[in-house]
């Protein structure tokens, strides 16, 4: 895997929202820029959760070649910093998948009401290709060979973060105010995989990425515990 793939995926993990294009059904011939919200399956995909009605939904029902550009929202230069638009097309997930739906509730747990008034469907994005920009003259082409990689926790993961949240709330907000000098007083973990963890802290995505990749629940319990030990901001002991 390149260092190319290895930054593109950091940027892609620590967002939540971008802007997804189609292929506009009443503009024939012309793009359809929407913002909206994602998660990442355990494959490494986007998971995009949208409405029947709505126009990118038409969209995707007749073409559904997409693209997803995805960058630093809090960047103070967007020009200067990453970006990545993932290629791909937009895949209906199995209603009967519930660990995408799971997922994608617990990085967006308001959605849970959406499927109360309208019929809400999630998509996967499968990967063709990814065009990353790392900065000026810093321009690449990824392959989803070295874009994906499989979440080592997706049996465990549930697990894991239920454990955190229930039992370890000091320890989140350690993460959150010391490691990432954010101050929040509400916060969850809310997915973990093999190169970090994220969590929720009032609202806001907040990602804690792992100093070198780990695998096994053994690894995650020690590398979660060295962080709740670090005293000041820093990259992962």
């Amino acid at each position: 895997m390149t260092n190319e793939a290895l930054e593109a995926r950091k940027l892609l993990y620590s967002e939540s929202v971008g802007v997804l294009s189609t292929h506009s059904t009443d503009i024939p011939g012309y793009p359809f820029g929407s913002i909206t919200p994602f998660t990442l399956n355990h494959q490494g995909e986007p998971v995009i959760l949208i409405s029947d009605i709505a126009q990118h939904t038409r969209n995707i029902k007749a073409d559904n070649k997409i693209s997803l550009t995805v960058f630093d929202q809090y960047a103070s230069d967007p020009q200067s910093a990453g970006r990545i638009t993932w290629i791909g097309d937009a895949e209906p997930i199995d209603e009967t998948d519930s660990r995408a739906r799971e997922r994608y509730l617990r990085y967006f747990p308001a959605a849970a009401s959406y499927f109360d008034t309208h019929d809400f469907s999630f998509y996967r994005l499968n990967l063709k290709r990814a065009r990353f920009i790392g900065g000026f003259g810093r321009i690449y082409w990824i392959d989803p060979p070295d874009m994906l990689r499989m979440n080592p926790f997706r049996e465990t993961e549930g697990d894991i973060i239920e454990h955190m949240n229930n039992d370890h709330g000091e320890a989140l907000l350690h993460y959150a105010n010391v490691i990432k000098k954010v101050n929040v007083q509400d916060i969850a973990m809310t997915g973990i995989d093999g190169d970090g963890f994220d969590m929720r802290g009032d609202g806001r995505k907040l990602r804690i990425d792992f100093e070198s990749p780990i695998s096994t629940v053994e690894e995650a319990r020690a590398v979660l515990i060295r962080l709740a030990r670090t005293q000041q901001a820093g990259s992962t002991p």
